[in-house]
C-alpha cells in the first residue's frame, strides 16, 4: 500500500515490481520511462548506489549527482554527470528541474541542514509532478516498478483471481 493524504491505495500482482507500479498509477505518480535521474543520497545508503544506478542506466535512464554522489558513482565506474545544489552556483539542480530535464528524483537526506537543502527540491517535484523518493528502498522499487512497465503490460485481475481456492 501506498499512503496518500487522501487516503491509501494498494497495487497487486503476481511481481513485486508490477504490484509497486500499479500503486504508483493509483497514487497519481506517473513513473518515467525515459529520461534523466537525479540522484543525491547520503553516506549510509552510497553503497546500495551500484545496484540501482546500473540497472537504471541498462534500462537507458541517464544519471545526473551532486557532487558527493558523482563522485562515489564516479568510482565505482558509473556513469553520471554532476550537478550543481542551489547553493553551488548555476546552472543547478532547479534550473534542471524547469527545464525539464530531470524525470525522477532520489533524494535521501540527512540531517536538518540537509533537510533544509532539500526543501527547495522537494517543492519544485511537486510542482512539476516529478517521482520523488526519499528512502533507498523507495528508489529501487521504483527501478523495480519501471522494469516491470517497460518489460510487460498492465494487467488488471480481480482480487478473488489471485486467492483462488483459499
Amino acid at each position: 500500500p501506498e499512503m496518500r493524504s487522501t487516503g491509501e491505495v494498494m497495487g497487486i500482482d503476481v511481481n513485486f515490481g508490477m504490484a509497486y507500479a500499479k500503486s504508483q498509477i493509483a497514487a497519481g505518480q506517473n513513473l518515467p520511462l525515459s529520461g534523466a535521474v537525479l540522484i543525491s543520497v547520503k553516506d549510509e545508503d552510497k553503497k546500495y548506489l551500484s545496484d540501482i544506478c546500473k540497472p537504471l542506466i541498462d534500462m537507458g535512464f541517464h544519471i545526473l549527482a551532486t557532487k558527493g554522489t558523482s563522485e562515489y558513482l564516479s568510482g565505482l565506474n558509473i556513469e553520471n554527470q554532476k550537478i550543481n545544489k542551489v547553493k553551488e552556483g548555476r546552472p543547478h539542480i532547479i534550473d534542471a528541474l524547469k527545464n525539464k530535464e530531470i524525470s525522477m528524483i532520489f533524494n535521501t537526506p540527512r540531517g536538518m541542514k540537509s533537510l533544509e537543502d532539500s526543501y527547495i527540491i522537494r517543492r519544485s517535484a511537486i510542482e512539476f509532478s516529478l517521482p520523488y523518493y526519499t528512502t533507498i528502498r523507495g528508489a529501487a522499487a521504483a527501478c523495480m516498478a519501471i522494469r516491470a512497465l517497460k518489460e510487460h503490460n498492465v494487467s488488471v485481475r480481480a482480487l478473488q483471481d489471485y486467492y483462488k481456492g483459499i
